[in-house]
This record gives C-alpha cells, sequence and structure tokens, in this order.
C-alpha cells in the first residue's frame, strides 16, 4: 500500500475525521487531504506525531519501504513486536525482548544465544547449525558493534540480580531457586491469574516487556512457577498440568 491509502485506512479505523487528524497532528485540513490524495507525504516530524497517534511504525506510514531487523537478535521486525523508547515511542532498530523502555535487555551475547536456539531448532535446522548462525549474525549487528556505546555498564544486570535476590528471599515453598530472568512480552505474561476468592483478573499490559521465567517445579512435574517482575512489584503464580488458569501465589508491591 501506499501512504496515501496507509493514511486514509489509519484514520478511519480511528474514527477521525481530516479536520480531528489534523488538529491532533497540528497542520491544516487541506495537508492531509493533500496526503489522502497522494499530493504529498508528512514530514519526518509529522510522521512521528502520526507513528505515536496510530501506534504503528514510520516504516508502516511510508509503505513498508524497508525490511526492518531487531539490531541485537536479528529477528525480522514487525509493528507487533517493536520495542519502545522510554518515552513510549516505538522504536525501529529492535525487538521487545532486546529492548524495553529505553533499556538494552541483553549484555551477553552467550546469554541471547542461549535463550534463542531453543526457539530456532526445528527438524530442518538443528542446535548446532542455530547456534553457528547466531554467533556468526550477532556480530554484525548494530547493538554488539557499538556495546561500548550503547551499553549501560552492567546497570541492568545489577538489577536483575537484586530482583532474583528478592524473589529468592521471599522462600516460596516448592519453588526452586531464580537463577536469572529474561525478558518477557505480549499476551504470554498478561494472563488471567486465579485468585484464592475464584476470581481471575489481569495485571499486566501486554503492550509492555516485563522481566520472568517459568521454573520447573521440585514436586515431581506436577507444577511449575512463573515469576514476573517490573521496577514496582513482584508477581509469582503456580501452574499445574491440567490446563487451569494459574494461580495467584504472590502479588508484592517492592
Amino acid at each position: 500500500m501506499n501512504t496515501k491509502d496507509i493514511l486514509l485506512e489509519l484514520r478511519t479505523k480511528k474514527g477521525l475525521s481530516q479536520d480531528e487528524l489534523a488538529e491532533k497532528v497540528f497542520v491544516t485540513r487541506q495537508a492531509v487531504s493533500r496526503w489522502e490524495n497522494g499530493e504529498t507525504v508528512p514530514n519526518t516530524e509529522t510522521l512521528k506525531l502520526l507513528s505515536r497517534l496510530f501506534d504503528v511504525s514510520i516504516n508502516t506510514l511510508l509503505g513498508e519501504p524497508r525490511k526492518l531487523r531487531c539490531q541485537c537478535c536479528g529477528m525480522p521486525l514487525e509493528d507487533a513486536i517493536l520495542s519502545r523508547d522510554a518515552d513510549g515511542a516505538l522504536n525501529e532498530d529492535y525487538c521487545r525482548w532486546c529492548y524495553a523502555d529505553g533499556t538494552y535487555t541483553y549484555s551477553s551475547m552467550e546469554d541471547l544465544i542461549n535463550n534463542s536456539v531453543p526457539h530456532m531448532v526445528s527438524e530442518v535446522f538443528t542446535e548446532e547449525q542455530a547456534r553457528a548462525y547466531m554467533q556468526q549474525l550477532l556480530p554484525t549487528l548494530d547493538y554488539w558493534k557499538r556495546y561500548d556505546e550503547l551499553s549501560d555498564g552492567g546497570e541492568f544486570e545489577v538489577f536483575k540480580q537484586q530482583l532474583i535476590d528478592e524473589i529468592n528471599d521471599l522462600n516460596i515453598e516448592g519453588m526452586p531457586k531464580v537463577e536469572k530472568l529474561n525478558a518477557l512480552a505480549g499476551s504470554y505474561v498478561n494472563l488471567a491469574y486465579r485468585l484464592p476468592s475464584g476470581e481471575r483478573v489481569r495485571f499486566l499490559d501486554d503492550r509492555k516487556t516485563y522481566l520472568g521465567n517459568q521454573l520447573a517445579s521440585d514436586l515431581g512435574g506436577e507444577r511449575c512457577f512463573g515469576v514476573l517482575a517490573g521496577v514496582d512489584f513482584i508477581l509469582i503464580a503456580t501452574y499445574g498440568q491440567d490446563g487451569a488458569d494459574p494461580e495467584l501465589l504472590l502479588y508484592k508491591k517492592r
């Protein structure tokens, strides 16, 4: 699709008139009309405003002239898995798992490879092939080429370790020791948790990235533990093998 068709479709879906869209991005109605007629395209600053308003990338607004790839892990990117800067704006250079709210989540190629390889293995792509592919790809990506410039000097790793220590200090019966926390994003983390009262509630936002892990159980595999954490909370749930909703064990404000 061309930019004119994309803007018309997005405006229509959002239920905005040309006047209303113009007001939101600080242009005239005539300017919006010219965009939708294909006479002009928005300038860079206006594209940024449109990206925020419609929650799509500038690449999408321009008709996807570039094939986006995460510059940390190499994953092909689409709007649904784009990362966000600290101010909430979409960042077209990274996926939600590698960069979240202005923070890079990986400081080690080895950790990234170890987390990625299990998801890449298939009948035609062995673990060894996947690992070799990642070892060759990562050094070519912008984040790793500019790691000394872009990294935070280990501050995020210190924060993760503080969370791990806090979680282990809770001493929840049956829960294995937490060794590491990974970046988790999307509907995977925004599950409906069952409270002791039987009520099902959602605590999380599936547009955000959280730290978490799913731990095997010491109880013969009958259940495992889901651990999720953010800047100001720790959430721990238990998952049975009968397909039931996860049962909330702890929701603790830090």
